[in-house]
């Protein structure tokens, strides 16, 4: 079912990047057939939150195309603000966006939606504490939301 609506499927890792969060989201896509790209932002090689080194597909300034069924952004500090720092990260929401894909954001991460109004009208859930940038969402109590194109997940619950 994964790789039938979501064949091509970005995630983006970034220095500080929870690790659990985005490995075990590729391991899944991965067994499922998915044609996944795991991006580095700010190198290809990047360490997660944990110490644990991760060599990305690309590098974020090698993505050549902003052409994905969905796009997700793994949480984790400081890797949330440098994935919502990111220039190509934007821009592939923006694309992934614009043409009905899947947006995606674990634990904290879901802030990099909110800041740019993907959650505005829709039910959301966060790592306890970022519910600020949810801007314009209904905070729910769910351990995961779907809610159109949109999917989060707070691990925390």
């Amino acid at each position: 079912y994964i790789s039938r609506i979501m064949k091509k499927v970005i995630l983006f890792f970034a220095n500080g990047t929870e690790e659990i969060e985005a490995l075990t989201a590729v391991d899944v896509l991965r067994r499922a057939g998915a044609e996944l790209t795991v991006v580095g932002v700010g190198g290809k090689e990047v360490v997660g939150s944990h110490g644990i080194r991760v060599t990305a597909d690309i590098a974020e300034d090698e993505l050549k195309t902003y052409d994905f069924d969905m796009a997700i952004v793994p949480g984790g500090l400081p890797g949330t603000t440098h994935l919502d720092e990111s220039a190509v990260v934007d821009a592939t929401l923006r694309a992934v966006n614009a043409h009905g894909g899947f947006l995606a954001a674990i634990c904290a991460a879901p802030l990099v939606l909110g800041k740019r109004g993907y959650l505005v009208g829709r039910e959301a859930i966060c790592y306890p504490g970022f519910e600020s940038y949810l801007t314009g969402a209904t905070i729910s109590a769910h351990r995961v939301c779907r809610d159109g194109n949109v999917i989060l997940k707070d691990v925390n619950k």
